[in-house]
């Protein structure tokens, strides 16, 4: 999910519908994400200025918890993308 998120960031694509339903998984499987996958999808939706509040908020509070597995550039995407 945050692999398929990055592409379409990195290649500047908006797919309105395809991100509400990657967002809506996510919230559902946040927990299995490790840090690089937390990072991207925040910065995917950050980079294409897609509204996800509530999957921000379940990304933040499961960045919370495992911040000390994050690496510098983790948490510079992390941090840019809120």
């Amino acid at each position: 999910l945050a692999n398929t998120a990055w592409a379409f960031a990195t290649l500047g694509i908006s797919a309105p519908p395809l991100f509400d339903a990657i967002a809506f998984v996510s919230e559902q499987r946040i927990g299995s994400f490790e840090p690089q996958g937390l990072a991207n999808m925040a910065w995917a939706c950050a980079t294409l200025g897609m509204p996800a509040p509530r999957l921000f908020d379940v990304i933040a509070r499961e960045s919370e918890q495992r911040i000390g597995s994050f690496r510098p550039q983790n948490l510079a995407n992390t941090a840019w993308a809120f």
